[in-house]
């Protein structure tokens, strides 16, 4: 009799289980590579004037560095996902992380620094390439050893902001602050007298004068402000589809192609910095 009770108590209890891990399977998240296998469309950000790494062409299509590195991990990903497309989104510094956090976009292919605070929402990639925070202006204009009164444009949201805010606030210096949405707007508030200088990653600001319809009328502040490491950013906790993404950029990095990436956006600046190199050289983990 007692037998019988605790057998019909096992029953009951493995029936329950088996229930519980149903519902389990049926709920857990997928990851990306599960929703491209699905879906078969990859979405990639970009941005729509952070030259050279991620801007629109004169055709209309996203181009720049970054984009290049992005399209070397889609041509990997269509290797497991056969007939697997691309959706492209476009991006701010606003909205990137909520594009990625919501699934509107799989991969950020853009100029974003790999932060601590960030990382506390998102994941990212091996470091693509490295900058610093520095101060574009009219080369009429060139910036002294003294910063006090300046009118200084920036992204409001950016590490540059950060950077720029607590250097004021250290150094008690009078800065004015006017904030723009993105480097053409920091370049045309330049051009137009309405800041002195235009604060963003060297690389950025190397970028934006070099498009410019006169290069020669801008001029570099000779100094850095801060240290941005660049990745590529995914969804948080995406083991897996983290894994596809930095087994490319190794690859690209050990192969020695990374330099022909380079050369097509940089290649007018000269070679890689003995910095770049070493960042090359670290990141091409072996397999």
């Amino acid at each position: 009799m007692i037998r019988g009770r605790w057998g019909g108590l096992l029953v009951v209890l493995l029936v329950a289980a088996g229930g519980c891990a149903t519902v389990k399977s049926q709920t857990a998240p997928t990851g990306t590579l599960d929703k491209l296998t699905t879906t078969r469309t990859i979405a990639l950000g970009y941005r729509e004037s952070s030259i050279p790494f991620s801007y629109v062409s004169s055709d209309k299509t996203p181009v720049g560095y970054s984009v290049d590195l992005c399209m070397h991990i889609v041509a990997d990903l269509q290797r497991q996902v056969p007939n697997l497309q691309v959706t492209w989104v476009p991006v701010t510094v606003e909205n990137r992380i909520p594009a990625l956090l919501n699934g509107t976009i799989d991969l950020e292919c853009g100029s974003t620094t790999n932060t601590l605070g960030r990382q506390e929402q998102v994941d990212f990639s091996l470091i693509t390439f490295l900058t610093g925070g520095s101060l574009l202006t009219l080369a009429e204009a060139p910036l002294g050893s003294e910063f006090h009164s300046l009118r200084i444009a920036v992204i409001p949201g950016t590490t540059t902001e950060q950077v720029f805010k607590t250097f004021v606030t250290q150094s008690a210096t009078a800065i004015q602050f006017l904030p723009v949405k993105d480097h053409a707007e920091g370049l045309a508030a330049l051009e137009n007298r309405l800041a002195d200088a235009y604060a963003s990653d060297r690389i950025l600001l190397i970028g934006l004068a070099l498009s410019a319809q006169d290069p020669t009328r801008f001029a570099l502040a000779d100094r850095y402000f801060s240290y941005e490491p660049y990745a590529l950013m995914l969804r948080r906790g995406d083991l897996a589809f983290r894994l596809a993404v930095n087994r490319v950029l190794a690859r690209l990095y050990r192969s020695g192609q990374i330099l022909e990436v380079y050369t097509r956006w940089f290649g007018r600046l000269g070679p890689p910095s003995p910095l770049l190199i070493s960042l090359y050289a670290i990141e091409g983990l072996p397999e």
